[in-house]
This record gives C-alpha cells, structure tokens and sequence, in this order.
C-alpha cells in the first residue's frame, strides 16, 4: 500500500506562493475565530505558521466561543471593506444559534479565499472562476500530485458538508468522475463506499471508515481531523485496518491537512494581485 503524504506537495505550493507573494503586494490574509474548539484552533495555529513562513500576513482575529451573530457578521463586513485585507476566512465551528452560510455572505467573494460564501460554492458548481474551499481542494491536489486517475472512476464521498463533501463533488465530476456522495441518512454504508475507487472520508467521526467499507485496491483520502485524548489527531479513516486492503491511503495528520493549508494562503496571494 502507497501512503499518500502531502508534505512534500505542500512544501511545493508554499514555495510557489512564496514567489507570488513577493512578486507583488504583501497578501494579508483575516482568519475570524469564534470557537474554543481544539482542533480547529490548531488549524488556525498551523496556518498562522505557514503564512509567516512564504510572506502572507495572518491576522487572527479571535471574537470568542460566546460571540454573538451580528458582532461576527460585522467583522466578516469590515474585513472584507478593508483594502488591506485580501483573504477573509471564517473558521468553525461557530456559537449556538450562528449560521455559517449566513455569515460567510457577508465575506467579499473576491476575498473568500476558503470558498465559504455560497455565492462561491454556487460559481464552482457552474464551472465558474471562485475560490474553492481549500479542504477540497487539497483532495483534488493530492490525487494529481500522485496520478491517480479520475476520468470515468467511481468516487464515493462520505459527508456532504459545504465545506468539503459538496464541493468536491462538483470538483470530482468537472474531472469526470461517477461521484456518490453519503451521508448519515445512507442506509448500508459499506455496500455503497465498498464499491468504491475513490474513497474520500469527510465526516468528522473517528474511525468511521474500516476495512469493511474499502474495495481492494482503492485510493482512500481521509479528510477527518479528530482530536485524541493525547493532545493528537486521527482521521475519519481506521488506518491500521483499512491499510491492510487499500491500495492507497492518506495520513492523519501529514495528509491532506498541510496541503489544505498551503492552497489556503495560495488563494490568498492570488486574490491580493486580482485586478
């Protein structure tokens, strides 16, 4: 079995962003927090990092758990009225009682460089320029980066969130794959995803996927980030039992994560030179 790592890829896109960002205007990328959440405070630390790293500036704007909807939506507002500002991302999960579709309007799609507005979602499904989400994206960057074939595969993706499972839909058909997506109303999971070339595992529950929902030979990429009692990551994907039939499979963490956020600050840069 192949274990698809991104670290080099991503290295590749942080030194291609790095050339961009210099090439022009400093990029300025807004991360709007609104979460005590673990996991995904370690996201924005992780690109926080990043950026620093290929010449983005990364402000972390931390509202707090308790955050009302309407002082989000006004940030989101502000950030994206700033010409200092090109990249504005919203980051979840958000307070009880907050939508995120609704909040994510109010970000400039010019500037919606995580692909969150759905007036982005809705360009991508035309097969429009947008910004895809940058988790999506990631997927349909490691399948390239190590050649996996997608024209007239059967690609089954597990959640249909906006921020991952829809978008990546439409990504897998604009590339001509017979695409499924699941969800918690599936009934029979494993007979649906065990027929499978492409598996893609986007749901946020540890362990969901075993050897029993994998074909032999299929390409697994496990997009879950869930926290450990240990202060770590696991995916979505039981790695010790699906690596002993798929052909090929992601890490977590070193998969599909630092890809995720070099294509974010990539986005970024180019949305700072957009005319």
């Amino acid at each position: 079995m192949r274990t698809l790592t991104g670290r080099d890829l991503a290295t590749a896109i942080k030194a291609q962003t790095q050339v961009e960002a210099a090439a022009g205007r400093q990029p300025r990328l807004a991360v709007v927090v609104a979460t005590a959440d673990e996991a995904s405070l370690w996201y924005v630390r992780s690109i926080a990092k990043a950026a620093a790293g290929v010449g983005v500036a990364c402000d972390v704007v931390d509202l707090g758990a308790e955050a009302d909807p309407g002082r989000i939506h006004e940030t989101l507002a502000g950030l994206s009225a700033d010409d200092a500002v090109h990249g504005v991302m919203l980051q979840t999960p958000l307070p009880a009682g907050a939508s995120a579709q609704e909040l994510a309007a109010a970000i400039d799609p010019r500037k919606d460089v995580d692909g969150a507005n759905p007036l982005s979602l809705g360009r991508l499904a035309a097969g429009l320029p947008a910004f895809p989400p940058a988790t999506a994206a990631a997927v349909m960057a490691l399948l390239d980066h190590y050649e996996v074939p997608l024209e007239g595969r059967r690609a089954v993706v597990v959640g249909r969130s906006t921020v991952v499972g829809k978008p990546l839909a439409h990504l897998l058909l604009d590339r001509h794959a017979t695409v499924t997506v699941c969800h918690s109303r599936t009934r029979d999971l494993a007979a649906v995803t065990a027929g499978a070339e492409i598996l893609v595992a986007a749901v946020g529950r540890a362990g969901l996927i075993g050897a029993a929902h994998v074909a032999p030979g299929a390409v697994v990429i496990d997009v879950g980030t869930n926290p450990t009692d240990d202060g770590g990551l696991t995916g979505d994907v039981d790695f010790a039992a699906v690596s002993q039939v798929a052909g090929a499979l992601t890490p977590v963490p070193g998969g599909v994560g630092p890809v995720t956020t070099a294509l974010l600050l990539r986005h970024t840069a180019r949305a700072a030179n957009l005319p």
